[in-house]
């Protein structure tokens, strides 16, 4: 797998733009529709070297973290015999150092995207407390995103909702000509 690495850039939606999203949620969008998903209105936006962060409050005062990593992956490769819910498991499995609990792998297929995701409660080795991470990896039309949200257990009731919105607004490999105005541009 090949990670592109371009220089990330936001641009404000036009006004007449014809996404959609429900009340108190935005609208992301990566790389003019490899990845979209809606994330809180209200939530803030880090541009990283490897990844992009999403937070609730400016830093260092932020409670959780939504991360995104885009993978391009190879054209003309048959993906079908690396499933994601295995994937996931995988690589959730691997690492053990200050893991406390794992969860199931939770899989679903969709008619244009497959995805996995799995919660694993941890040790936070600065903070010296549990914490939670639910880790999700997704795959269409050779994209394959990484999400994560990592939170902390008082925090649960509020973010799970909002994991559960990532989740069902997702789209992987949606291209559009034109972000800033919506599909069908």
């Amino acid at each position: 797998m090949s990670n592109k690495k371009k220089p990330s850039q936001t641009f404000k939606m036009r006004a007449d733009h014809t996404w959609r999203c429900k009340p108190g949620y935005t609208i992301f969008v990566a790389d003019r529709g490899a990845v979209r998903f809606d994330f809180p209105k209200d939530w803030i936006i880090e541009h990283g070297p490897d990844a992009i962060k999403i937070v609730d409050m400016p830093p260092p005062d932020h409670t959780c973290s939504l991360s995104l990593s885009v993978f391009y992956l190879p054209v003309g490769v048959d993906w079908s015999e690396l499933p994601v819910d295995q994937l996931l498991r995988d690589a959730t499995s691997a690492d053990t150092e200050h893991v406390l609990t794992r969860g199931d792998v939770h899989y679903e297929q969709r008619p244009d995207l497959e995805l996995a995701w799995r919660e694993s409660r941890f040790m936070d080795p600065e903070e010296q407390r549990p914490s939670y991470s639910r880790s999700c990896t997704a795959r269409a039309r050779n994209v394959q995103p990484l999400i994560t949200l990592d939170y902390w257990p008082e925090d649960r009731d509020r973010l799970i909702p909002v994991w559960d919105e990532v989740l069902r607004t997702l789209r992987v490999g949606e291209y559009i000509k034109d972000p800033t105005r919506g599909p069908g541009y």
